[in-house]
């Protein structure tokens, strides 16, 4: 007498369950990546590394046109801005994205005025 097994295992494996959670992980990451780059510049090459750790950030681009966290200032009023949008901060920080082809004493003017009011100047750049 043959008797023959009614349980049989299946050696198919689907991977439509394994596809829908890659899917749901590349949109949980895409959704809560922090972007910095708001703006498209040209940051220049160094070794190191920019943190995200910021309170302002500062941007120039190169037709000298200034942004205080992504809104457009006229360079006169610069210093009123950072001081409205730091105060009140324990360890105020500016990151300072000047572009590439930007004359460094424009670079050099926001960071005097930081030195002038005691914030943290970190230049950003992008990595080699």
């Amino acid at each position: 007498m043959k008797l023959k097994g009614r349980n049989k295992v299946s050696p198919d494996f689907s991977m439509s369950s394994m596809t829908d959670i890659v899917f749901l992980l590349l949109i949980f990451f895409m959704l809560t990546a922090n972007s910095p780059n708001a703006l498209d510049l040209l940051l220049p090459k160094a070794k190191g590394k920019s943190t995200n750790t910021q309170n302002v950030s500062v941007s120039i681009d190169k037709n000298l046109q200034y942004f205080v966290n992504n809104e457009r200032i006229n360079g006169e009023y610069i210093e009123i801005e950072l001081k409205k949008a730091l105060r009140g901060q324990d360890k105020p920080t500016i990151i300072l994205r000047a572009e590439e082809s930007v004359a460094i004493r424009e670079a050099v003017n926001v960071m005097d005025i930081a030195n002038r009011n005691n914030y943290k100047v970190i230049l950003a750049v992008r990595p080699n």
